[in-house]
Formats: C-alpha cells, sequence, structure tokens
C-alpha cells in the first residue's frame, strides 16, 4: 500500500479487490480440469459445471461490490463530496447487479434461457414492484434529493413528523440516520424527505448568523407620558442621550409650528416611556459585540392582547453554536427584565399573591 505515490489504489485494496479477483483463479483451474476429467460423466459435469458457474457468478459480483465501494471511498474523498453524495446511487447499481447475478445462477442451475427467467420476471413484476417499492421509492429520492441538493450529511434538519431533531449522519437508499440533539439515532425512510415537510438548517448556518425571535409583554397600564422628571432621568442612560437631545428639540419645533398648547399631555407630540424604552432596547442591541447588525434588525410592538403588549425583539445573533447562542439570548433577556422598572414600566403576568422582596429575604 506504501509503494505507489497514488493513494487510490489503496482504497481497492482496503475493499479487497485484489483479494477477490484472485479468487477467480481456482475456478478457472477447477473448471479447466472438469472439462477433462468428468466429460465422460454426464451427470457429475452437469453438476460441477453449475456449480463453478455459480461460483464464477458470486465471485464477480464480489468484485463489482468492492470495486463500487472503492469509487465511493475516492469520491468521499474528494471536497465536493459533502455537497453531493453518491452512495445512495452506488447501492442502486448494486442492488442491480446482485439481481441480474441472481437471476443468471437461476437460469444456470435450473438450465433455462436467462431471456425465458426475464419473460417470467416480468409476470411477476407487480409483485416485485410491492416487494421492492420502499427500495424503488429511495432510489427516486435519492436521485431527487441529490439533483436538488435539498440535504446532505452533516446537515441539521428538523422533522416534526418523524419525532426527527438534530444532524443528518448517513443518506442511504433505503433510509436516512439522523442523530437527534439528545444523542439518539432517528431512522427516516429516504422518500419520506421527498414525500413529508422538513426544515434545513443549512441555510443558517450558511448565512452566519441564527435568528432570535422573541418577546415580553408590557403591562399597557403602565405606559404614560414622560415627565420632566422621566425626561432628566432618560438624558443620564449613554445609550439615550443623543436620542433624547435629537428628540426633544424635534418635538419643540413642531409644537411651535403649529401653535400647540402644551399644558396638555395630549395636545402635539410628546415622548413616552414606551416609545424611549424601545429606542434603548435598539440602541443597546447596535452596540452588542454578538449581535449582527448587518442582518434583519428589529424591535418591533406586536398586536396587543389580553396578556399585555407584545414587544418583540427580532435579530440575529453572531455566534451560532447552540449553547453559546442560548447565553446570549439568555442574557439580552435578563438585562431587559432588569432595565424595564427605570423606564417606569411594568412586565405583565397573571396576578399572583404579591410578596415583597423583604418578606423572601426573611423567608
Amino acid at each position: 500500500m506504501e509503494k505507489t505515490k497514488s493513494k487510490y489504489d489503496d482504497f481497492f485494496v482496503k475493499r479487497k479487490l485484489i483479494k477477490r479477483t484472485a479468487l477467480l483463479v481456482p475456478a478457472f483451474v477447477i473448471y479447466g480440469f472438469t472439462d477433462l476429467l468428468f466429460k465422460p460423466y454426464p451427470q457429475i459435469y452437469t453438476i460441477l459445471h453449475n456449480v463453478v458457474s455459480s461460483y464464477f457468478i458470486i465471485v464477480v459480483l464480489l468484485m463489482i461490490d468492492s470495486f463500487l465501494k472503492a469509487t465511493q471511498d475516492i469520491y468521499n474523498s474528494q471536497p465536493y463530496s459533502k455537497d453531493k453524495p453518491i452512495k445512495g446511487y452506488v447501492q442502486g447499481v448494486q442492488l442491480v447487479f446482485t439481481l441480474i447475478g441472481i437471476l443468471t445462477i437461476i437460469s444456470i442451475i435450473f438450465n433455462v434461457k436467462l431471456t425465458v427467467v426475464f419473460t417470467g420476471l416480468g409476470a411477476i413484476a407487480a409483485v416485485l414492484i410491492l416487494v421492492f417499492k420502499d427500495t424503488i421509492l429511495g432510489f427516486v429520492a435519492s436521485i431527487q434529493l441529490s439533483a436538488n441538493n435539498m440535504v446532505k450529511p452533516g446537515d441539521w434538519i428538523v422533522m416534526p413528523s418523524r419525532n426527527a431533531d438534530g444532524t443528518v449522519l448517513e443518506i442511504t437508499l433505503n433510509t436516512v440516520k439522523i442523530q437527534n440533539w439528545d444523542k439518539t439515532i432517528s431512522t427516516v425512510p429516504t422518500y419520506a424527505l421527498v414525500s413529508e415537510s422538513f426544515t434545513n438548517w443549512k441555510g443558517m448556518e450558511e448565512s452566519g448568523g441564527r435568528r432570535i425571535k422573541r418577546s415580553i409583554n408590557i403591562d399597557m397600564k403602565s405606559v404614560s407620558f414622560c415627565t420632566p422628571h422621566m425626561i432628566k432621568k432618560f438624558k443620564k442612560v449613554k445609550f439615550l442621550q443623543e436620542y433624547i437631545q435629537g428628540k426633544l428639540s424635534e418635538l419643540e419645533e413642531y409644537n411651535k409650528q403649529f401653535d400647540i398648547d402644551e399644558s396638555s399631555a395630549i395636545n402635539g407630540r410628546n415622548l413616552t416611556n414606551l416609545g424611549v424604552f424601545r429606542k434603548y432596547l435598539e440602541s443597546y442591541l447596535t452596540h452588542h459585540p454578538k449581535i449582527h447588525n448587518n442582518m434583519t434588525f428589529l424591535v418591533r410592538h406586536l398586536q396587543p392582547t389580553e396578556k399585555g403588549l407584545p414587544i418583540e425583539i427580532y435579530v440575529f445573533s453572531k455566534d451560532q453554536e447552540w449553547a453559546n447562542y442560548e447565553s446570549i439570548q439568555a442574557d439580552i433577556f435578563d438585562h431587559i427584565l432588569a432595565v424595564i422598572p427605570e423606564f417606569y414600566l411594568r412586565v405583565f403576568q397573571f396576578p399572583t399573591e404579591e410578596v415583597s422582596n423583604q418578606q423572601i429575604f426573611e423567608e
């Protein structure tokens, strides 16, 4: 294996192609001696001839198997093999050669022409289609999956109908093996990936970001116009200083332009604690080192419900690793929950018995 510069021949040696080819030598020797020694004995000659011929076909099938597997190994050693796996195709070709070999052996043993065997095979085609239904569907599905680049080994897919959520380990002619995040293995029929819906997270992994989409419900009773005291406090917040100054100048100019009576808060335009809080979140997330600013970036209101007004964070983290992603997401919402009271807002939650912090500490 180490005497040649090429590595390709190593795959053929590994798959025992040379050893299996050597098995043809005894077949030729026995076949030659059969003609010389047993031709006067027709019955023994026929039996030996059929046995040697069957042996020859089996060895050829083993050689084809070795050749196809070695070819697959060579293909898998190339970088482009990850995007276009050929294991399903190889298994399909193996199946075709195996069927032809079995039919040929049957024709030899029962002394019938191969064309007669195929003719009889056509008569039971409906039964064979039923027996090999999964194999036929799997072969067609493998072609579709590969041609359309729908899924490949290493992709993270989610298939709720099959309770599968994890990384694709292997795609074969009949099955797709998926290692779930709890380390269990799900086996899904190959054709199911074509006939049923699934989610492939490859696009997310290639994008360089992972979506954070989570909302927090604000108690609408706590929403109010900003008082001078609030504005004075908000001016001290680093992420809000520029916004507050610019917004106050804009509102003052607007109210003067339309001669607004500012003695009533409902006249003209005024800052609200919710609007300032939303702007704070935008600035906070913009300056967050783990958040993408060049991907979809939203801090928005959702439809108010009986559970309050949802403020949704829709951004993308730079780190896609599951544990790190969850940590980033948790840190952001830890901060949001802690900072909400500073804007004189309350998080909505179902009524519970109020317990002061002092009581909790005493317990």
